[in-house]
């Protein structure tokens, strides 16, 4: 059980909300706002950290530093998707992916940092964009996702996406606390 004084490594900043009315209006832009934040505060913790640490998993049997920040594009890009798609389809069911297989494919390891991070500037752009300009019945379009047998809105995905990004930004800034390897 984790204490003040051993964390929950796996999830610094605690669980996701749970959503289960929807959102008022100031909810909702808070919310766009934590996702329209992430790609720069993203980018400032990963130029901190720097590459070595970056290298280093963030907890025993967590991925690398690198891993969180492609896992972070890929998963965002496939949420942004699933927007699209309960935007324009009566509750589509979506395609889940093996986020850990994904982490492991070579262009996780060949592909500079920068790229995904560059892919997440552009990527929130439009997303935030889209967000802004969302109906309140829009917000109630589901997806449903067949991992977890369940329908979603999309005030619950913008809830939880949000968190996404603060939870994944911790798990970098926490590689802070490690030493580099030549330490």
């Amino acid at each position: 059980m984790p204490t003040a004084e051993t964390p929950d490594l796996s999830y610094p900043i605690g669980l996701a909300d749970e959503v289960t009315e929807p959102l008022t209006a100031s909810q909702r832009t808070a919310y766009i706002q934590q996702i329209a934040a992430l790609p720069a505060q993203l980018t400032a913790i990963a130029r901190e950290v720097g590459g070595t640490r970056l290298q280093q998993p963030y907890r025993p049997g967590g991925w690398t530093g690198r891993q969180v920040i492609h896992h972070v594009a890929d998963s965002h890009l496939n949420c942004y998707i699933r927007y699209r798609l309960a935007l324009t389809e009566d509750s589509p069911t979506i395609r889940p992916y093996d986020q850990e297989a994904w982490a492991e494919l070579p262009d996780v390891e060949a592909t500079p940092i920068t790229v995904s991070l560059a892919m997440l500037e552009a990527l929130h752009t439009r997303w935030t964009t889209l967000l802004h300009h969302l109906t309140d019945a829009q917000w109630q379009r589901t997806f449903y996702h067949p991992g977890y047998q369940q329908n979603f809105t999309l005030d619950q995905a913008l809830a939880m996406y949000a968190w996404h990004g603060r939870h994944h930004v911790a798990h970098i800034a926490g590689l802070l606390a490690l030493p580099t390897e030549a330490e």
